[in-house]
């Protein structure tokens, strides 16, 4: 059993989509130390598969896109014939970039929301047939869902509807046992981040925050973990902001 804050995960099957990299590695790091046996499921397979090394023993990979139900299908499959069910999805694939009310395009559009939005939809839809009760499914959000971004309009928009699926979803699983919840950081020192943004951008970031710093992908993975253990049982429906206040003052 782990003793890790006193939480385990000890026995469960995860899924956490965008897993090879950032938050979703650094949740894996986390489920897999909880106890959990957890497959990872991104667009690349270099990345797939450093990611599974690292892991070790009690990961998978599946290459594929949330934004193609084929590559999804081949995921929960995969599930099935190793671990016959599934205690936690944790979806986390997200896609995000810049562009100014006036100069938004159909492609950007399509492409965040196919992402974020659609992704997200199915990446939990056809995971319900392997969950049962005590199931946890673990949507990820964003600060910028609360308090929208300058020329973030699609990527702040998918992000409030996630949000909202979350309050949806609690309804719709009334009475299955399942609990569905947002877990929504600020700006996060992934690898990714810190490359697209420089040394310059990530003090600016940091300076938003009361904290005055920007999240560690472990700190996100430690909060994805709460939400995926029975300490969060009577939670539902909710929204954990994990954003060094950014998004509450």
């Amino acid at each position: 059993m782990s003793k890790n804050h006193g939480r385990t995960l000890d026995g469960k099957t995860a899924v956490i989509t965008g897993g090879a990299t950032g938050i979703g590695l650094a949740a894996a790091k986390r489920f897999i130390k909880e106890g959990a046996f957890v497959f990872i499921f991104g667009r690349r397979q270099k990345e797939l598969d450093a990611a599974v090394a690292d892991l070790g023993p009690n990961a998978r990979a599946v290459k594929g896109s949330v934004s193609d139900e084929a590559d999804l299908d081949r995921l929960y499959a995969a599930v099935k014939a190793e671990r016959g069910t599934l205690d936690i999805v944790f979806a986390n694939a997200g896609a995000g970039s810049p562009l100014a009310l006036g100069k938004i395009t159909v492609e950007h559009i399509d492409e965040t929301f196919d992402t974020n939005v659609k992704g997200t939809i199915f990446t939990v839809q056809k995971a319900l047939p392997l969950m049962d009760k005590g199931g946890s499914i673990i949507l990820t959000g964003s600060s910028a869902g609360t308090t929208g971004a300058p020329a973030m309009s699609a990527y702040s928009a998918s992000k409030a509807a996630v949000r909202n699926l979350a309050r949806t979803w609690a309804a719709d699983l009334k009475g299955t046992g399942i609990r569905v919840n947002v877990l929504s950081p600020g700006a996060t020192a992934t690898e990714l981040a810190k490359a697209a943004l420089g040394e310059e951008g990530q003090k600016a970031y940091a300076a938003m925050t009361p904290l005055q710093r920007m999240a560690e992908p472990a700190e996100i993975g430690a909060v994805a973990a709460f939400l995926a253990s029975s300490d969060s049982s009577f939670m539902t429906a909710s929204e954990v902001a994990v954003d060094g206040g950014l998004a509450q003052l």
